[in-house]
């Protein structure tokens, strides 16, 4: 009997495990084939070159840069969203009129398509007439306008910081919706044993919220890892490829040389750190959950 319901659970799951493996599988079974390949449409030239692309790949100076830059973006900007959000998840936790609606407001960064916004905070940065450099050089805060996206510098924060303003609120909501399952009967109790605010929020409310933060970083890692779009509307990769992710270097390569080989490779690359990246949050998520169990 037992066997039977089995066969019938795989019977009816395999469907959607063939759409998956279809819908997922396929791609990435096709770009490592054209990463085996060194492949010029324009030129018609298509050969077979085996693993070729991938020893350019570990000489490549521009992957390792743009590998760099896409590290550094991820952890800067994944610390701060964290930081930021679990602040207002703490305030939004609490009661007072308006929550509700608070709440609501909070997501609307979030809400906001990366392209819109990104063309928005694109003329907040404008050297000329954007709001920053109007605040700076009307206070007295800087000598002259700054070069938001045309300092090296500059340029990478400036991405950054449109990366915590709009995935922020994500991160809050996902912690609130934690804080909520915390038994008000813990709060209480601290209280009455003489535990302050820092008292509580270390020993009851972090390690409460530990799943649900290591989720959050999961979801928040991977996004920023791939980042594409904020980057390209604002500086598309410069100046000097000092903004210039992984995901933007796999694009140039793919569709402005049209060296599908080579690109494809840096897509398989690209795809097998964001693999990594899966399986390391995933072990301490199941050292999380065996150690709450």
């Amino acid at each position: 009997m037992r066997s039977a319901t089995t066969r019938l659970g795989f019977l009816l799951v395999s469907p959607a495990v063939i759409l998956l493996a279809a819908v997922a599988l396929v791609p990435i079974g096709a770009a490592f084939f054209l990463s085996l390949q060194r492949r010029f449409p324009i030129f018609q030239i298509v050969e077979f070159v085996g693993l070729e692309n991938y020893r350019f790949l570990l000489i490549d100076p521009r992957f390792w840069n743009s590998l760099g830059n896409t590290l550094y973006f991820t952890l800067v900007a994944v610390a701060l969203e964290l930081a930021l959000g679990l602040a207002v998840a703490l305030l939004l936790d609490r009661a007072f009129p308006g929550r509700g609606w608070m709440r609501a407001i909070v997501l609307l960064p979030w809400a906001i398509p990366t392209v819109v916004s990104s063309r928005m905070w694109e003329w907040l940065y404008n050297v000329e007439f954007g709001l920053f450099n109007f605040i700076l050089t009307g206070t007295g805060l800087a000598g002259g306008p700054v070069n938001w996206l045309g300092d090296p510098f500059w340029a990478i924060h400036a991405a950054i910081l449109i990366d915590v303003w709009k995935s922020a609120p994500f991160a809050a909501i996902l912690l609130t919706a934690g804080l909520q399952t915390i038994p008000r009967e813990l709060y209480l109790a601290a209280r009455v044993d003489g535990a302050g605010g820092w008292g509580i929020f270390r020993h009851i409310i972090l390690p409460s919220l530990t799943p649900m933060i290591l989720v959050v970083l999961l979801f928040r890692t991977l996004d920023a890892f791939r980042v594409f779009d904020a980057i390209y509307v604002l500086t598309g990769g410069g100046p000097a490829n000092t903004t210039e992710t992984l995901s933007i270097y796999t694009y140039k390569v793919l569709f402005q040389t049209l060296q599908f080989g080579y690109g494809s490779a840096l897509s398989v690359a690209m795809f097998l750190c964001v693999v990594a990246i899966s399986l390391v949050y995933l072990a301490f998520l199941g050292r999380e959950r065996r150690f709450s169990s």
